[in-house]
């Protein structure tokens, strides 16, 4: 596993230049089909990291056509390709095939189990032929999982199935989406901004699942919806609720509303206690105007206003992923020439970090196993003061950065202060 780093702005594409592409921010694993990085499939790649990753791992995947199908146990991981549409995951499986044979890999072409996965700049695609049956292109049972600036593509339905229904919380950004019946169709929580959904059979677009929890939605911002020629917008089996500001539907979208799907079995229907939950804010469609999606946020519960829809709100302050503000160092325990920082969450550390004081001291990371954890050990040439931690602290190598998915890699920065006097010495009674 390799360290690399280069200097560029967040969240800029990669850079094209003469004989291949520089590698935007921090990579851990590279992987290129012709031999130039550390694996050439992404499967090996995914195999090499230990069976519980405590820190995040960042595989950079360059341009290229890989016939894989992808399963991901390990928490922190991000996947992220070389350039949006050619650096291209694809396998063709159907569920119904992968019911009657299952192998452990998973009934998707990636399949996330892990916790706080990010996928990024990339297309991914199910590749089998008919339109219609439910063909999964990704499919997780984790929570905080990042999709951004990728296509998600299937003939299928389900295309992405994202199913924690107790504590799934996902965030979708600047995505294509297409598929069949309910191709994005989240369980828990979902917020996606600034996407285009098309539809390639007269069924619905949406779906969700919100029934563990009466806070659970799905909230769609700022996005295009369009398909074949009725199309409709959305449905749900279970409990839900819909959120949808800004949006914009094209001509072929049916006369339809979001709705309740019955079977004519009423033994297969499911408790509906919560009643139809579906707002909408701005939205606009192209031709004749449907008076079903006129605005009604306000009869949402606790009349949000439309500045009140975001990412931290719909996950209920549990996650922001668009959270940008720097890392914090919130105390420290004292023991001789060394020092634990804790930080106000869960970190990962690059490199080897070291940090100076205003005096010129240094502080260099002990080196120990990193688990899912908020403190981190340093230590001195000399004993440790409180007095050596006042002030602005400056670190000097190496990084530490918030090991919880999001758009932004939030890090230390440059300088930092401790918010918190120091504990009682560590390993005291």
């Amino acid at each position: 596993m390799r360290y690399l780093r280069r200097p560029c702005l967040r969240l800029i594409a990669v850079l094209l230049l003469t004989g291949g592409a520089a590698i935007c921010g921090h990579v851990d694993i590279v992987v290129d089909q012709k031999g130039g990085g550390d694996y050439q499939t992404i499967t090996a790649a995914i195999e090499a990291l230990p069976m519980f990753a405590y820190q995040r791992t960042v595989i950079f995947i360059r341009n290229g056509v890989y016939e894989e199908k992808l399963r991901i146990d390990q928490n922190y991981v991000t996947l992220r390709g070389e350039s949006r549409d050619s650096t291209i995951i694809r396998y063709s499986i159907l569920r119904s095939a992968w019911d009657e044979q299952r192998d452990p890999i998973g009934p998707a072409v990636i399949n996330i189990n892990g916790d706080d996965a990010v996928l990024d700049q990339m297309t991914i695609e199910n590749t089998q032929p008919e339109i219609g049956p439910h063909a999964f292109t990704v499919f997780g049972t984790g929570t905080r999982t990042v999709i951004t600036n990728c296509n998600i593509l299937s003939k299928g339905g389900d295309t992405v199935s994202l199913w924690n229904y107790k504590e799934g919380m996902y965030y979708h950004a600047n995505c294509y989406f297409a598929g069949a019946v309910d191709f994005v169709c989240p369980r828990g929580w979902c917020f996606i901004r600034d996407s285009q959904f098309y539809e390639v059979k007269p069924t619905a677009a949406l779906w969700h699942a919100g029934h563990f929890d009466p806070e659970q939605k799905l909230v769609v911002v700022n996005s295009n919806f369009d398909g074949v020629e009725g199309f409709y917008l959305g449905r749900h089996h279970y409990e839900a609720q819909f959120y949808l500001l800004d949006c914009r539907f094209s001509a072929n979208m049916a006369d339809k509303p979001i709705f309740l799907h019955a079977y004519d079995d009423p033994t297969r229907n499911n408790p509906y206690y919560h009643g139809d939950r579906n707002y909408f804010y701005n939205c606009r469609k192209t031709g004749a105007p449907y008076a079903w999606y006129n605005d009604n946020l306000s009869a949402a519960p606790g009349s949000p206003s439309p500045e009140d829809i975001t990412p931290a709100w719909t996950f209920g302050g549990k996650w922001d992923p668009e959270r940008r503000d720097p890392l914090t160092v919130t105390g420290y325990a004292l023991n001789g020439n060394s020092v634990i920082l804790t930080f106000a969450e869960l970190v990962s550390v690059r490199g080897e970090p070291e940090f100076q004081n205003q005096k010129g001291k240094t502080f260099r990371i002990l080196r120990q196993r990193f688990t899912d954890i908020d403190k981190l050990r340093f230590a001195a040439g000399t004993e440790i003061g409180k007095e050596d931690l006042a002030g602005e602290l400056r670190l000097q190598s190496g990084d530490i950065i918030a090991s919880i998915a999001g758009v932004y890699e939030r890090s230390l920065g440059g300088s930092f202060n401790i918010t918190s006097p120091a504990t009682k010495k560590y390993g005291a009674k």
